[in-house]
């Protein structure tokens, strides 16, 4: 059989059905890892020639009906290597014989072993079972460090996203060392390896919570409370259902849909056999638009906002710097000077300049509905030293106000559109219901309802009379000193009382 013989996608089917399967256009530098791992899902590979010459590669499964159930599978829906789609199609080869090739020895001694491993058949249930250390290659729980959190990386996405290599057990999140970490338990191996192979170093969202993932030290994790930041999913009452039925509430808000990683239910069909999924390669989710933001034109690469029909007569830097910080880290805010209806607002980036404008473009402001829109500009230019700027040009980049400082703080997780309820947090002991009401009512609001939280007197709701005066609200009371060096933290809620 002559390896280039089929050039095209479609013409797999040209050839009749064979253990062994040609895969081309594979990254250069592919190793034999990543390409078992398109195959495991459907059985053993007793053999594999890896070409990173001809970019191209050659896998022999256990039997006939194994390669018929992923050619099948693949057929639907396109393989993927590190991002980048992979042609498979039948071999003219019966068998693969390439013991002669000396570069292929080390992949055939370690064959045994990978498909032993990646059987299921050998989770390890404790620490005791490992021989009291590492053992990644048997290993059923991922460690998972996500760099730049600038978006809402919540317990129920990393869920929705692993899930779609076997079946996940138990999550837990947490932050060490300035960074945003998950531990990830599958119930076999084989899900682990092929999650960890497929999904290492791709993004949740298009350039930003980026993936690195290893294989953890702990054998099996304890989850003591299912919360937002730990979940146990074998316990009785805990139904999974639809992973998307469960997603966070602020991620549909924020980006007007839900990140689509699911399986659907025709492709879940249409898989031939085995109970793990197969590896679907590339996960980076292309960010969600709504409608509403679709009618923004983007500049590429830009954090800064173009925020327009302010009243000139009451906006002030401070206040858009705390509106606009609900939605990320303000770096710079600018009135214009001649046009003072106008003003240019600075975030952190462009993701978090984008959940500004899904958020507030639309929203009423001192009695007028502002525009918020991507500015043509890339960054905001402060005044010379010397020059007046009247007081509408200020640097908040090192403000301690910023809410978002901490990577994967969980600010990021209760980021929820402008509503009438606020949640108010970091209320000392001494202060009372009345005070509080008192607080809102002396600047001027109406108060609709008002509530401690039951298992938390540092943390309340309050339901005022309009949108337009909860976004005031939170202007003029967010930081409020309420004394004993504790300060009044608001934001929207996105539960009513």
């Amino acid at each position: 059989g002559n390896a280039n013989r089929n050039t095209f996608e479609g013409q797999n089917l040209l050839c009749l059905p064979s253990c062994v399967l040609h895969l081309r256009d594979i990254p250069p530098d592919t190793t034999e890892e990543e390409v078992i791992s398109l195959a495991l899902p459907f059985g053993n590979v007793t053999n594999i020639l890896v070409l990173n010459g001809k970019r191209q590669a050659f896998l022999e499964m256990a039997t006939e009906q194994d390669a018929v159930n992923m050619m099948n599978y693949y057929t639907l829906t396109a393989p993927f290597i590190r991002n980048q789609p992979v042609y498979i199609q039948y071999s003219n080869y019966r068998e693969l014989m390439t013991d002669y090739l000396a570069n292929q020895a080390r992949a055939q001694a370690t064959l045994p072993d990978l498909n032993a491993t990646y059987s299921g058949s050998q989770v390890v249930s404790s620490a005791s079972d490992a021989g009291g250390g590492h053992c990644p290659d048997s290993n059923c729980v991922l460690r998972v460090i996500i760099d730049n959190v600038s978006c809402p990386v919540t317990l129920e996405i990393l869920h929705q996203i692993f899930s779609q290599f076997g079946n996940v057990l138990k999550i837990i999140t947490f932050n060490k060392n300035h960074q945003f970490q998950a531990l990830i338990q599958y119930d076999d191996p084989k899900s682990a390896f092929c999650a960890k192979v497929n999904l290492n170093g791709h993004s949740i969202y298009t350039a930003c919570c980026n993936l690195r993932i290893d294989f953890s030290k702990f054998a099996k994790l304890t989850v003591r409370y299912n919360n937002d930041k730990s979940r146990d999913f074998t316990w009785p009452n805990y139904s999974s259902g639809n992973d998307l039925a469960y997603v966070d509430q602020s991620v549909i808000a924020a980006y007007g849909k839900k990140p689509s990683l699911s399986l659907s239910n025709d492709t879940i069909n249409a898989f031939p056999g085995p109970s793990v999924p197969p590896v679907l390669g590339s996960f980076e989710v292309i960010r969600p638009v709504s409608r509403k933001q679709m009618t923004h034109h983007r500049v590429a690469g830009t954090s800064v906002l173009l925020v327009s029909n302010l009243n000139p007569e009451a906006v002030t830097p401070h206040g858009l710097f705390i509106l606009f910080g609900i939605y990320g880290n303000v770096h710079r805010v600018k009135i214009l000077f001649r046009k003072k209806e106008k003003a240019l607002v600075q975030m952190a980036d462009e993701h978090q300049a984008q959940l500004a404008i899904s958020n507030l473009d639309g929203q009423r402001l001192y009695g007028r509905v502002i525009r918020a829109r991507f500015s043509k500009y890339h960054t905001v230019q402060l005044f010379h030293r010397g020059q007046d700027d009247k007081g509408l040009t200020k640097d908040y980049s090192n403000s301690p106000l910023h809410r978002f400082r901490v990577p994967g703080s969980k600010n990021f997780r209760n980021i929820f559109p402008p509503s009438a309820t606020l949640h108010l947090s970091n209320i000392p002991p001494f202060v009372s219901v009345d005070d509080l009401k008192n607080l809102f009512e002396s600047n001027g609001c109406t108060v609709k309802a008002f509530r401690f939280f039951q298992n938390d007197c540092k943390m309340a709701l309050i339901q005022l009379d309009s949108v337009e005066e909860a976004v005031q609200a939170i202007i003029d009371l967010h930081n409020y000193d309420l004394g004993q060096n504790r300060n009044l933290r608001i934001t929207f809620s996105k539960f009513a009382i």
